[in-house]
């Protein structure tokens, strides 16, 4: 089944033959097609299009599990122990792991593939770290088009790992069918963890480093519990768990693993887990509009024109940025009444 319209040319044969090594769920073609979805070059950028939507039909099949926690929580470690936990299950794991990109240089060190050399190098499991490049939200720009092309590819779990910035890694969130922060276990007092927006919307949490100080992992665990009482529920079929396991000893993982198909045997008895996938897929299409048009108005010739005049006259406070912001949005209103 082919899902090109009518009005798209039909694929290359380089880019054929990624979609039919992706489909035999090979690795190579993955790869080669998962850089060609990170290109920035524009003719690249339509030939990515074409390929994710021959793939398209052949996607949706994965559990997408989002995971996120401060640097330093162990999640590359937690990530290695469940993929190997997993494999032996008998499924195959994809992990997309995003690196933070220097504000400086734009640089990243990608190093996520030595963080877990078992898994890297077990044959069921797909590791591709990408570089943020100052993306906000934890995740990288093309995260959501790598994880359909991982699902395309037969991968039965994907997991998403943000860069570990803090409360702003919600992005993820909106890409994962479910959503786990990883914690310490001095994360803090009940207060403090309400303050954190991003315990808000977290299905599942986890304190990890949990043999460190049992004590404390446990302490912490009330204290979690007692802040998830004081906020709303994300949704009403699901009471948030949390546990407490060793990455490093992998203790716990099992109970994870579980508590992961609990979460999506109980929302889909709902039809909520459906209906997150439909508004995250109308949310994801109204981003990428958000996203050409800011691309069109940069390109614009005339906004291009007078940007770096007037930007030099909001520094210089001789024009307020709203004045400036209207006068180059009013380009584009006069090219669409020509």
């Amino acid at each position: 089944m082919n899902m090109l319209s009518p009005l798209s040319p039909s694929l290359a044969s380089a880019d054929q033959s990624l979609v039919d090594g992706v489909l035999a769920r090979q690795l190579r073609p993955l790869a080669k097609t998962i850089t060609l979805i990170e290109s920035q070059r524009e003719d690249h950028k339509v030939r990515a299009q074409q390929v994710l939507e021959a793939l398209l039909p052949h996607t949706g099949g994965a559990m997408r599990v989002g995971i996120s926690g401060v640097p330093g929580v162990g999640k590359s470690t937690f990530i290695e122990a469940l993929g190997l936990y997993l494999i032996e299950q008998g499924l195959r794991v994809a992990v997309l792991a995003v690196d933070p990109s220097s504000s400086v240089t734009g640089g990243s060190i990608l190093g996520d593939k030595t963080r877990m050399e078992l898994l890297s190098q077990n044959p069921a499991a797909f590791i591709r770290p990408s570089p943020s490049a100052c993306s906000l939200g934890g995740v990288a720009e093309k995260t959501r088009e790598t994880l359909l092309a991982c699902e395309a590819a037969g991968f039965d779990v994907i997991v998403v790992e943000t860069v570990g910035v803090g409360q702003s890694e919600t992005a993820v969130a909106g890409m994962t069918d479910i959503f786990c922060l990883l914690q310490l276990p001095n994360a803090g007092d009940d207060l403090q963890a309400i303050k954190k927006g991003i315990m808000e919307i977290a299905d599942l949490i986890v304190i990890n480093k949990a043999d460190i100080d049992a004590g404390a992992a446990m302490r912490a665990k009330s204290q979690i519990k007692t802040a998830l009482h004081m906020l709303r529920p994300a949704s009403p079929n699901w009471t948030v768990p949390v546990l407490t396991l060793s990455a490093l000893h992998k203790q716990g993982v099992a109970d994870f693993w579980q508590a992961v198909c609990d979460y999506r045997t109980a929302l889909t008895a709902s039809g909520e887990f459906a209906a997150k996938r439909r508004h995250q897929a109308l949310a994801w299409m109204w981003e990428m509009i958000d996203s050409g048009l800011r691309s069109r108005f940069r390109s614009h010739p005339r906004v291009r024109e007078d940007l770096p005049t007037l930007a030099r006259a909001v520094e210089e406070g001789s024009t307020t940025p709203a004045a400036a912001a209207f006068r180059l949005l009013g380009h584009l209103e006069h090219n669409a009444q020509n």
